[in-house]
Order: C-alpha cells, then structure tokens, then sequence
C-alpha cells in the first residue's frame, strides 16, 4: 500500500510479527481482535511517559468488558521498543492494542500540531454521542468517534460528548476541561480516565482548585477558559464551543500555566525505551 504509514505488530514469545500495513492507525485497529487499547507517543525519539499507567488502563479496560489477562510489563516495553527499531521514525505514536491474551502495537510517524493552534486554541462542537463504557479504553468505540468526526463541519478539532443531563464529559479521543469561577473542572464518574488527563490534575492541583465534576452545556456562556488534553495534543486550548467565544476567546493564564507544568512534568519524567 503506497500510503501505509501504520506498521501493525504482534508481540509474541519469539519477538515481533508483522500482521500488516495501514493508513492509520484506525484503520489498523480495524483489523485486529476486539479489546482495550491505549495510544503513546514518543519525545526525543524513544521516551515514553507513565507506560506502567498505560498498562493499568488496558488491563483495567478488558476487565470492564468482562474478559481477563495481566500483560507482562516487560514484555510490553520489549515490543514497543521493537516496534520503534523497526520502524525507525524520529518520533512516533504508537498504539498497544490487549485482546488477552494477545498484545498488538501499532506505531506511525507522529508530528505534533503547529505551535500556532496552541498560541491561539481551536473551536469544538458539542455532539450528542453515546460511550457504552465510559471507563473502558473499548477498540469497539474506535470506529464511532471516526464516524463522528466525520461529520464535524471544517475546521473543528474535537467534538465533545454531552450526557443526557447536558453534562459536557469529554471529548471524542480526549477529556475536557473547563475553568469556571477560578475552579478547574473535569467530569470524573462519566469520562474515560486518560493518562494525559491524570498528569495535568496533578499540575492543575498546585495552581488552583479543582473539581472532577462536569460543567454543562447551559454554563459555557460563563467559562473563563478551557482545553482538551490527549497524549497527542498533550494541552489543546480551547477558545470556542458551538460557536461562541470561551472567556474573551483568547488562551487563558490558566491553561498557559498547565501546558507549562506539563512540560515540565514530561521533561522529568520521559522514560527510554532501549
């Protein structure tokens, strides 16, 4: 396939198979076994952050769909350190994929967004979409959230998933987060828990209150500031929802001060895989 960016492996006892090439890594997932999967990137090559936390999640992810299996966490870093040799790219995202007992990775080159999205934020749309598991990392939702963005008008860069209370929980590939009455919140019980999410809760808890509630849709009239975070975007500020200005529609000092925090957090914690 001339444009196969995505190398898809499995680990196995003697190494990594190669069981095919794609044009991204939904497509890639579309092909392998139902089960849990969790998205990495790459900084400096071949660090990766809190991979022990992105092991949990799946293995947490399988048990909430009623299946069972503990990945060897040895064997994990193995093969993703296999997938970035063989791959070669200056930096990757790598997807692993648990269908216990079987472990897939995935990886593609990775370029992160342009500096000017994060200088200026991005607008959102509110959608009306459903997670069956909300904190289960479920492959089953990979192919609806890319119908959804389908079907998000020109320009958007997320669409963020209200519940039937009007509580905004969190984005299709990501968690909202909004600042309200000078006090951080992000939905907790309805939202899957990502990686991303937990590092900046944990910088967020040295700058200013924080909430695990949502804020609903009636409140973004009166939102001071808000971002979605993923492994891939880490930060993304977020300076318009269904059309309309969130705060003065500019980057808050807010946001400013997590994504700062972030990476410094990142810098300290970058593990390498070898």
């Amino acid at each position: 396939m001339s444009d196969a960016r995505v190398s898809t492996y499995e680990a196995t006892d003697g190494g990594l198979l190669l069981v095919g090439r794609h044009e991204s890594l939904a497509a890639s997932s579309r092909t392998l076994p139902e089960g849990a999967y969790t998205t990495l990137r790459t900084y400096g090559g071949r660090g990766v952050v809190r991979l022990a936390q992105h092991l949990h999640r799946l293995e947490e992810s399988v048990a909430l769909q009623g299946q069972t299996g503990a990945i060897d966490a040895g064997a994990a870093r193995r093969a993703l350190a296999g997938a970035l040799d063989a791959t070669g790219h200056p930096e990757s995202r790598l997807r692993l994929t648990f269908a216990p007992p079987r472990l897939f990775v995935a990886v593609e080159p990775f370029t992160p967004l342009p500096p000017r999205l994060y200088e200026e934020g991005v607008s959102c749309v509110t959608l009306d979409v459903r997670r069956e598991n909300p904190h289960a990392k479920d492959t089953r939702f990979i192919a609806a959230a890319q119908e959804a963005y389908g079907r998000l008008p020109p320009g958007l860069k997320e669409g963020l998933i209200v519940g039937a209370d009007g509580a905004i929980l969190e984005g299709l590939s990501s968690n909202f987060f909004a600042v309200l009455g000078g006090t951080l919140r992000t939905e907790e019980e309805r939202a899957l828990i990502g990686v991303t999410r937990s590092l900046v809760l944990e910088v967020a808890e040295g700058l200013m209150p924080v909430e695990r509630r949502a804020v609903l849709r009636g409140d973004l009239g009166r939102i001071e500031e808000a971002f979605i975070t993923s492994v891939s975007r880490e930060v993304l500020p977020v300076v318009r929802i269904d059309g309309r200005p969130v705060g003065d529609g500019r980057v808050g000092p807010r946001t400013r001060a997590i994504m700062a925090g972030l990476a410094a957090l990142v810098a300290r914690e970058a593990d390498v895989l070898g």
